[in-house]
């Protein structure tokens, strides 16, 4: 069994109200790299309980949970399938820096594929976080 993590983050010239309002909505994920559409799946569209479906341009779906909410702190949410590793726990979390926001997206996995697949699968991951923070921080630009 493989296991490892990803931590990147990103300071953004904005208000702390602002920013939440953008990453706590969690069907609007236009600042998500290569994302195509995102859908809420059941009823419950914000906090625990909330699931969603992403589409990616590859033609890949990742359906996630919401597992942990705390309104202008953080969000957590797990994968339950569209990815290559058994167990994905993600953490999208917000802190005032004087004027800015710093932004983190960190996550914890593990994984039965080979070393080589997973090594491959955690720089891929990293790419993706730091790409789609970037995209992020260029919404408010």
């Amino acid at each position: 069994m493989n296991s490892g993590s990803v931590k990147k983050s990103v300071i953004i010239g904005i208000d702390l109200e602002k920013a939440w309002s953008k990453i706590s909505k969690i069907s609007k994920l236009d600042w998500l790299q290569d994302q195509k559409s995102t859908k809420i799946l059941g009823e419950k569209k914000s906090g625990v309980g909330a699931k969603r479906l992403i589409s990616f341009e590859d033609g890949s779906d990742v359906e996630e949970h919401i597992v942990g909410w705390k309104p202008k702190e953080y969000f957590s949410y797990i994968a339950v399938s569209g990815l290559p590793l058994d167990a994905y726990h993600a953490t999208i979390s917000i802190e005032k820096k004087g004027e800015s926001v710093k932004i983190t997206w960190e996550s914890f996995f593990a994984s039965d594929s080979t070393t080589n697949e997973f090594e491959r699968f955690v720089d891929f991951l990293a790419n993706f976080y730091v790409q789609s923070l970037k995209n992020l921080k260029k919404e408010f630009n």
